[in-house]
């Protein structure tokens, strides 16, 4: 029976604080990535070309079919073979922020259909070019009711972010398997992982829930 080893904690500390800034770094890169990459995606599924619309909206699907952890080892292993060789660190934020990609390109979407149609018929009264119709009307308007759905999916990219471990990431995971490994002790390092991922994740959600309400009130929603 492991007896929990306060000294042995204390001393795997800093290679955890590390570990949980890898885990940071890697959760924003991926987020920002999808933020920009879902936005785009939502926009394509709105052109007036039946061919794009289709070609994007199976792209979106597909993605979020298959497994992520699929999408890391493809985007690492089979890219080579393409040409694309990236490091594990370039490989596992493009998989994180494409797949989430696909998922907040759906809250985008939604965000934008909860546009009343006078507003659309407004911005195309004023002559408004496309591009003007969405950044200064629709845009402003349809990211406020997507913000729950949009903070939701950043506390996912954190708790998904131990899947990189398998292409080499040195995130949470991964230190506290190589830690158990070098001391064959696992219930300190795997014990503070979830507290380090619990620290984290709902403060986070809270701050999330109280930007939520202060863009809601700002904006008159």
């Amino acid at each position: 029976m492991f007896e929990w080893k306060w000294a042995f904690v204390w001393e795997i500390t800093p290679r955890l604080i590390q570990a949980t800034g890898n885990t940071l770094i890697a959760a924003g890169a991926g987020y920002a990535i999808a933020l920009v990459v879902g936005l785009f995606l939502a926009l394509m599924q709105r052109t007036p070309y039946r061919v794009v619309n289709f070609a994007v909206r199976e792209l979106v699907e597909f993605i979020r079919s298959t497994p992520l952890i699929l999408q890391i080892f493809f985007v690492f292993y089979v890219g080579p073979q393409f040409g694309i060789r990236l490091s594990p660190w370039m490989s596992g934020m493009i998989a994180i922020g494409l797949h989430y990609a696909c998922y907040l390109s759906e809250v985008y979407r939604g965000g934008i259909e909860s546009v009343p149609k006078g507003q659309w018929e407004a911005a195309t009264a004023l002559n408004m070019t496309s591009a003007q119709k969405y950044r200064r009307v629709i845009i402003p308007q349809a990211i406020p009711p997507a913000l729950a759905g949009m903070g939701n999916y950043l506390v996912s990219i954190f708790k998904d972010t131990p899947m990189l471990s398998v292409i080499g990431v040195s995130e949470l995971i991964h230190t506290a398997n190589a830690i158990g490994s070098e001391n064959y002790r696992f219930l300190e390092p795997y014990t503070m992982v979830g507290i380090i991922f619990l620290a984290i994740s709902l403060p986070t959600a809270g701050l999330i829930r109280l930007f939520e309400r202060y863009v809601r009130r700002k904006l008159g929603f």
